[in-house]
């Protein structure tokens, strides 16, 4: 991997995890408990933020794995190891990282791995 590609990479990388780290900040108000008090909401009001609040919690549980991948590549790149695969050692297919910068296995791995 050419310098300015490594650059590239570094800087997608680098935003990709600012924008996760706000969408985790942001997710924490969706998060908040939900007030139980029936004389405050009324019983489907209650059950529609019990589900919205289920629903932040697991979007939340989502961005910070998310979040992980992207340090993981970062790791990955600072130690020369990003682009091959986790698997086999083998390259992975650029346009595959193109694609998916957080990519770890290549598609013959990939496949083995779904099926």
């Amino acid at each position: 991997m050419s310098e300015s590609e490594d650059s590239a990479l570094r800087e997608r990388l680098e935003r990709l995890r600012q924008q996760l780290r706000e969408e985790l900040a942001g997710a924490s108000e969706a998060g908040a408990t939900v007030e139980l008090d029936q004389a405050r909401v009324g019983r489907l009001s209650r059950m529609d933020a019990l589900q919205a609040q289920a629903m932040s919690k697991e979007t939340s549980r989502r961005t910070g794995l998310r979040l992980a991948m992207v340090d993981g590549a970062l790791s990955r790149v600072d130690s020369g190891e990003y682009g091959y695969c986790g698997q086999c050692g083998e390259l992975i297919n650029p346009l595959r990282l193109d694609a998916d910068p957080l990519a770890t296995l290549c598609i013959q791995c990939a496949s083995l791995k779904e099926s």
